[in-house]
């Protein structure tokens, strides 16, 4: 059975989103962030990305892991493409090798062109911290940053329902998760309508609600 190495508030939320969108199995090991926990080197502590157990394996101490049957992947979007191509061909995965690699493109033009300052957004708008001054700043600009990658985003969803096949696959999962992180950021996600009515639909997704149930049950 496949494990997934890492509790469901991390990436990890990309990989149980796309088993509940293929009906695989999976079993999940709680693998907690380090900095969330008090003291990671403690010896009662949850197993965590510093636990000697987990840096085992992955030397990165980055969550989430997979492990499938011996195969141990350690990036999320690479997890995810793997079992999409494994378990979803011609659905979730792709149908031929030109779907596979536009998959691949949106997928790393995600991680590339719009995760890093989506981030920003994330933790220092998102969660209420940045109000003013400098942290102001920063969120400003990653917003002005994200204009350009969006806008290519926002004519692919005005001429198409999804990024590739006229169907929803691991590349608009993978993109949704990412593009996530800047949703609550209105003054941004207003300026593509497009953009923001595809999101929508990717997470009223019996899929995606089902991840998010069990996201919203682990501790903050």
């Amino acid at each position: 059975m496949l494990i997934i190495h890492g509790v469901t508030r991390s990436r990890a939320s990309r990989i149980v989103w796309l088993c509940h969108e293929l009906d695989l199995p999976f079993r999940q090991e709680p693998v907690i962030q380090a900095y969330r926990v008090a003291d990671p080197d403690s010896p009662d502590a949850p197993v965590n990305t510093r636990s000697a157990g987990f840096l085992a394996l992955s030397p990165a101490g980055a969550i989430p892991v997979i492990d499938d049957d011996g195969l141990i992947l350690s990036e999320s979007l690479a997890a995810t493409l793997y079992l999409a191509r494994k378990h979803g061909r011609g659905g979730v995965g792709p149908a031929d090798e030109a779907e596979d690699a536009l998959m691949l493109q949106w997928s790393f033009f995600a991680a590339t062109a719009i995760e890093p300052d989506a981030l920003t957004l994330l933790f220092l708008h998102g969660r209420g911290q940045a109000q003013s001054g400098e942290d102001a700043a920063i969120v400003a600009n990653a917003a002005e940053r994200l204009i350009r990658p969006m806008r290519v985003l926002e004519g692919c969803l005005s001429a198409h329902s999804h990024l590739v096949g006229d169907r929803f696959t691991v590349a608009d999962l993978n993109m949704a998760e990412i593009v996530r992180y800047a949703q609550s950021y209105g003054h941004l996600m207003d300026q593509f309508p497009a953009v923001r009515a595809w999101l929508a639909a990717c997470q009223s997704r019996p899929a995606f609600q089902k991840m998010w149930e069990a996201r919203q049950a682990e501790p903050e």
